[in-house]
C-alpha cells in the first residue's frame, strides 16, 4: 500500500515552556497529519539526553526524556499552577530549544509537582502498577539516576567500586537514601509513559501511525551499562574492552572513533538475546514501526581497542545477522521496522536487508549526483522508504542553494523542474518522492515549509546547535495543509481507510 508521513521531531514541536512536548500542540500537529492525509508521523529517539543533548546518545534505552512531559497537563492535573510556570526562564527564543535553561529550571518543576502528587495520594495505584510492570529496568534506572546526580553528573565507570560494580548493600544503602529522587525519577516516568500513550492512541484513532527511532548503539555511560554489564564486551573491572568506530577512508585518515560499547554477540546469543528482546518490546511499547538506526551494525560492526585516540587499529567483525531476528520474530511476532542502511552497502549488508525483508531508507537528496546513484528514483523498489533528506542532513531548500551548478543541472533534467525559485524547485523534488514506485515516503516538514539552514536538526561531526531547531506558534496554515493533502492524493498515498469511493 502507497503511504506517506512527516518526520517532526518532538522537541521541534512549537510549545510555550521551551521544547516541544506532549502538550496541546503536539495533538494540532496530529490534527494536521490527519487533515493532510498523512499516515505516519515519524520521530527521533524519545530517551533521556545528557551532555550535547544527542537522542542518540541516551541515559537508557528503555527511559522517556522527561523534558517531553507537558507541563501544561501537570497543571490540569493541579501538580502545578501558572504562575509557578510562567515564572520559570525556559529559553528567550522560541525558534532554539535552550538546553541550558531547561536542565536548571525544567526539573525543578516536575520535583514541585511530584512532592504535590505523593502528598495528595494521587494516582498511587496507577503509578504502583506502572513501576511494578517496568521494574525490570525502571529500578536501575532511577537508581542509577539518583546515584548520577549525587555524583554531580560524574559517568558509573567513575563512581566508588562498591556502586560501579553494584555490591548488594551499597545498592541498598544508597536506594534507602536517595528514596526521594528515585521517587521522582519513577514519577517522571509513569508522566511520560501516560502522556506518550495518550497522545499515541489520539493518532492512532486519527489513522496516524508512529514511526520511532532506535539508536544501533548506546551510550556507555547509561544505566544499561551500568545495569547490564554482560551484554557488553566488557572486562572484570567493568572496562571496556572494544568500543565502536568507522574505519579509516577517503574522508576521515585516521577513522571515526565513536566510544560505545560493543555487545558481546555470543553470549547475547546464548541467552536467547533476552535484553535485545526486552528492548524490542519496549519500543514498540512506544511505536508503531521502529526505524533502527545504523542497521548496518547487524550484519557487521568496527571494534576499536578502548583507550585508543583514533580508529586506525579497530578491527571490522561480523554480527548477529539473522540469528537475532530470527529470535525476536520467535518471542515477539511481526517485526515492523525499516532498516536505516545508508552509507556503505556491501554485498552482505544487502543479503542482510533481503533476508529480513526490511524496507530500506532511499535519500533523495544522495540521488542526484550520477544517474547511476543507490538512490535515484529509478533504482528504487517497493520495499523502501524515500525522505527528501533526513534529521541529518540540510534542509532540501537550503540543500538545492548549496549544490554545485552541475549537480543542480542534473536534478533540474531528472525531475523536469527548470523554475528559477529554489521553494519551488524544493517542491518539485518532494513531488519526486511522491512518484517514486517505495510503498512509503516520509518528508521532514521542513521541505514542505521550504526552510534553509537555520532549520537544520543535526550537523554530524558537530558538537553544538544540534537538536535545537522549533517550528513557531501557529505556523502551519490550512493551505500547507491542503497542498500537501493534495499531493497524496494525485500519487495514491491516502491511507486506504480515508479513500474516497
Amino acid at each position: 500500500m502507497r503511504e506517506s508521513g512527516i518526520l517532526m521531531p518532538i522537541f521541534s514541536l512549537p510549545s510555550r515552556f521551551g521544547i516541544g512536548s506532549f502538550s496541546r500542540e503536539a495533538y494540532e500537529f496530529v490534527d494536521f497529519l490527519h487533515g493532510a492525509a498523512q499516515g505516519f508521523w515519524q520521530i527521533l529517539p524519545v530517551g533521556p539526553t545528557g551532555y550535547g543533548n544527542s537522542p542518540y546518545q541516551p541515559f537508557s534505552a528503555f527511559a522517556g526524556n522527561p523534558y517531553f512531559i507537558s507541563i501544561e497537563t501537570l497543571i490540569e492535573e493541579g501538580l502545578l499552577t501558572w504562575d509557578e510556570c510562567n515564572s520559570v526562564d525556559f529559553g528567550k527564543d522560541e525558534t532554539r530549544v535552550d538546553y541550558g535553561s531547561m536542565y536548571a529550571n525544567r526539573g525543578g518543576l516536575l520535583k514541585k509537582a511530584c512532592e504535590r502528587f505523593i502528598e495528595a495520594g494521587k494516582e498511587t495505584e496507577e503509578l504502583k502498577k506502572f513501576t511494578e510492570r517496568e521494574k525490570d529496568w525502571l529500578k536501575d534506572y532511577a537508581l542509577f539516576t539518583s546515584i548520577k546526580k549525587k555524583m554531580n553528573g560524574a559517568p558509573w565507570y567513575e563512581w566508588e567500586d562498591d556502586l560501579k560494580k553494584r555490591d548488594a548493600g551499597a545498592l541498598k544503602k544508597a536506594e534507602q537514601e536517595l528514596k526521594d529522587e528515585i521517587d521522582l525519577v519513577c514519577f517522571e516516568q509513569y508522566e511520560f509513559d501516560k502522556q506518550w500513550h495518550k497522545l499515541r492512541k489520539y493518532a492512532n484513532d486519527r489513522n496516524v501511525k508512529i514511526i520511532g527511532d532506535l539508536p544501533f548503539y548506546v551510550s556507555l555511560d547509561s544505566a544499561d551499562c551500568w545495569s547490564d554489564p554482560d551484554v557488553f564486551l566488557m572486562d572484570k573491572d567493568l572496562t571496556p574492552k572494544v568500543v565502536a568506530g568507522c574505519a579509516p577512508d577517503a574522508f576521515s585518515r585516521t577513522g571515526q572513533l565513536w566510544g560505545n560499547p560493543i555487545y558481546d554477540w555470543e553470549a547475547l546469543e546464548k541467552d536467547g538475546y533476552k535484553w535485545w528482546v526486552k528492548r524490542i518490546k519496549r519500543n514498540y511499547d512506544f511505536y508503531d514501526v521502529i526505524r533502527i538506526d545504523h542497521f548496518h551494525g547487524f550484519c557487521e560492526y568496527y571494534a576499536v581497542p578502548y583507550g585508543d585516540k583514533t580508529a586506525e587499529n579497530g578491527k571490522l567483525c561480523k554480527g548477529p545477522g539473522m540469528s537475532l531476528f530470527n529470535a525476536l520474530k520467535e518471542q515477539i511476532g511481526e517485526l515492523r521496522i525499516i532498516a536505516e542502511d545508508l552509507g556503505t552497502n556491501t554485498p552482505e549488508n544487502e543479503a542482510l536487508i533481503r533476508e529480513s525483508g526490511f524496507p530500506g531508507m532511499k535519500v533523495l537528496q544522495y540521488g542526484f549526483t550520477s544517474w547511476d546513484s543507490y538512490y535515484v528514483n529509478h533504482r528504487h523498489i517497493n520495499n523502501c522508504v524515500v525522505y527528501t533528506g533526513t534529521h541529518d542532513n540540510t534542509p532540501t531548500r537550503a540543500w538545492v542553494e548549496e549544490i554545485n551548478e552541475g549537480e543542480r543541472d542534473f536534478c533540474r533534467r531528472y525531475i523536469n523542474s527548470m523554475t528559477s525559485d529554489f521553494g519551488q524547485f524544493t517542491w518539485d523534488i518532494i513531488r519526486e518522492a511522491y512518484r517514486s514506485v517505495a510503498d512509503l515516503i516520509i518528508i521532514p516538514l521542513q521541505d514542505y515549509l521550504c526552510f534553509g539552514r537555520e532549520a537544520r536538526i543535526n550537523t554530524p561531526g558537530t558538537s553544538e546547535g544540534n537538536w535545537e531547531w522549533r517550528l513557531r506558534p501557529n505556523f502551519l496554515s490550512q493551505d500547507l495543509k491542503n497542498s500537501i493533502k493534495g499531493l497524496t492524493e494525485l500519487y495514491s498515498r491516502v491511507p486506504k481507510e480515508k479513500k474516497q469511493e
